[in-house]
């Protein structure tokens, strides 16, 4: 087989990950085996002791869960320039969440490690294209509408901070590193500001639908609503829908629950017969993604460490029953045990599904909309 055959490249991209879900406990001790490492070159590491630390039990005892809240006052002290607090080498970015807490953004500093990490979500293309044969996914454009990569500027003692959104820093900073081309690029994305209006919002779709309308776009990939919203906004402002420009074969998409269900009527009323691939990712990073036709996501067990806090304690996201509920808690490169806020359902090993917020009301909530939509817990 020659080298440069793209199978064998992209079974050599997917191999670490298909490996992870067959073995999660070995993967996942790897993984905290060189988390600890990057975590004993920080103050924060050092005082938990990171460096004693050699099994999960250890982590458990020397690291507490902690909340967005319990850390903003390390981050903020990370933006005011104390780097080495919480990072073991300077941040590419800082992003914030398009969601709040307590009413207001998080803000999450992004590293050169953190942000090749996020190329994982790569992989739900990438096995769709072995799965389906449809390698001349590679031969068009992703339809990038992506959040915008600076958004505005803070002045934490005396210094300017750039932050935007994680997927717009993510397609500024690796896009040249993945198969597809983007259009829009990032930059234009940029260059029409950060505003969060009406406005704002046509601009960049204007700006989408003049880059792509003579391209062959295969691939469309970002925040779910926002494909939504941008098919929507082609009907109303040119008359056309999405499936009448292009011949759209995979969505890759991301941000909310219920995409492979509830939202899966409208996106292929806009967009044609498509196949969907959920991404689970957060401004925190990218954590599964799907693997297959099965409804759900698959954990990037070989990238970060994950547990889940139930009623009955914690316990391993692996470790985890069919129809389990629980609470969950990731370690990134940057972030020790932190509880991300989100509900995990698990199905049959190695699918999961994010339901929602960490509400009471969300495991009513996902119950009905399974009803409504007459999925019924089915993959």
């Amino acid at each position: 087989m020659a080298s440069n055959d793209p199978t064998r490249m992209i079974n050599g991209l997917l191999e670490p990950w298909h490996a992870a879900v067959e073995n999660p406990a070995q993967a996942q001790e790897a993984v905290l085996q060189r988390f600890l490492r990057i975590y004993a070159e920080t103050e924060y590491g050092a005082q938990h002791g990171a460096g004693s630390v050699t099994s999960i039990a250890d982590y458990r005892r020397a690291f507490p869960v902690v909340t967005y809240e319990e850390m903003k006052p390390l981050i903020e002290r990370v933006m005011a320039g104390e780097v080495h607090l919480l990072l073991n080498e300077e941040p590419v970015g800082w992003a914030i969440t398009r969601g709040t807490t307590k009413g207001e953004s998080k803000f999450i500093p992004m590293t050169p490690t953190d942000m090749m990490m996020r190329i994982s979500a790569g992989r739900a293309v990438m096995n769709y294209v072995l799965d389906s044969g449809r390698f001349d996914v590679f031969q068009g454009v992703n339809l990038n509408l992506n959040f915008p990569s600076v958004v505005g500027t803070l002045n934490v003692g005396g210094r300017e901070i750039d932050y935007g959104y994680s997927s717009g820093i993510y397609a500024r900073h690796v896009s040249a590193l993945t198969p597809v081309r983007s259009v829009p690029t990032q930059a234009a994305i940029d260059a029409l500001g950060g505003g969060k209006t009406t406005r704002d919002w046509e601009a960049r779709f204007e700006l989408a639908y003049a880059a792509c309308k003579s391209e062959a776009v295969t691939l469309v990939g970002g925040v779910a609503p926002t494909a939504i919203q941008f098919g929507q906004h082609l009907h109303q402002r040119h008359r056309v829908y999405p499936k009448e420009l292009w011949q759209t074969q995979v969505m890759t998409l991301g941000s909310v629950p219920g995409i492979n269900t509830r939202l899966e009527p409208a996106l292929k009323a806009l967009y044609g017969p498509v196949a969907i691939r959920e991404i689970y990712g957060t401004t925190e990073g990218i954590f599964g993604q799907q693997r297959d036709e099965n409804r759900a996501w698959v954990p990037n067990y070989d990238l970060f460490l994950f547990e889940v806090e139930t009623p009955r304690g914690i316990k391993m996201l692996h470790e985890m029953r069919p129809n389990e509920m629980g609470s969950l808690v990731v370690s990134t490169p940057i972030l020790p045990r932190y509880k991300i806020g989100d509900r995990i359902l698990a199905l049959r090993a190695p699918y999961f599904r994010c339901i929602g917020r960490d509400r009471w009301w969300t495991p009513l909530r996902y119950v009905w909309d399974e009803l409504h939509t007459f999925n019924l817990g089915q993959l």
